[in-house]
């Protein structure tokens, strides 16, 4: 059932199987482009562009390499020397780059078929742990990071109001920052049930002189 478009018993390549294979790397990457950008934040022009172009380019090289042991192992160490850029900490960017190299190596060894099957079950799969609410983060796990001046004991200046608004915290992190004036602490705190951020963070306030508090996700703390 998937076995490859290409005639081995022949030295050459017939142009429409060519162009077949060509065809077929363009519309999966069209797919994979578009599943990207239904189920991404931000993603840019021109990442959409390489998701749909890179297979055709990916196809080509193993059609020129193909029976050539000695150009593959050199093709290879060139693609291991590529770094393909993507927003910092976006796993979604990386998987999309590998699935679009995946694409151009099953047409380039002539599995469209294959190809096509799994272009269409990793879009579907994509979509759906996207929309699904499925392995998100506890809403109620936050990062508070608090900036405090340089002569303020921060160990358990802020411990009553823990007590108060929150089931659980932990200093993760604790640095100066501003020429050492300052100190800027990173907390990973558990939010109790209907609590108002708002005025969690304004008794904060109350404590730090009135400095820079942020209060965020931590997948999304991990991404900055």
């Amino acid at each position: 059932m998937f076995n490859s478009i290409f005639d081995t018993s022949t030295a050459g390549m017939e142009v429409p199987t060519a162009l077949i294979a060509a065809g077929a790397s363009l519309l999966m990457g069209l797919v994979l482009a578009i599943t990207h950008m239904k189920t991404s934040r931000g993603a840019t022009k021109g990442f959409l562009v390489t998701l749909t172009v890179l297979p055709l380019l990916v196809m080509a090289v193993m059609i020129m390499i193909n029976g050539n042991l000695g150009t593959s192992i050199a093709i290879l160490g060139a693609f291991s020397l590529i770094r393909f850029r993507s927003v910092r900490g976006n796993a979604k960017n990386l998987l999309s780059v590998f699935f679009a190299m995946m694409i151009g190596l099953a047409a380039g060894m002539g599995h469209v078929l294959f190809g096509a099957v799994i272009t269409l079950i990793g879009a579907v799969s994509i979509v759906f742990f996207t929309y699904v609410p499925i392995f998100e983060p506890n809403k109620k796990e936050k990062i508070l990071r608090v900036v405090v001046p340089e002569d303020m004991d921060y160990t358990e200046i802020f411990d009553e109001i823990f007590k108060k608004y929150t089931s659980s915290h932990e200093l993760l992190t604790s640095k100066t920052t501003n020429m050492g004036s300052l100190y800027d602490l990173t907390y990973f705190v558990k939010i109790k049930h209907g609590v108002k951020e708002k005025e969690f963070m304004d008794e904060i306030r109350t404590k730090n002189c009135n400095l820079k508090i942020s209060l965020s996700q931590p997948i999304l703390e991990e991404e900055l």
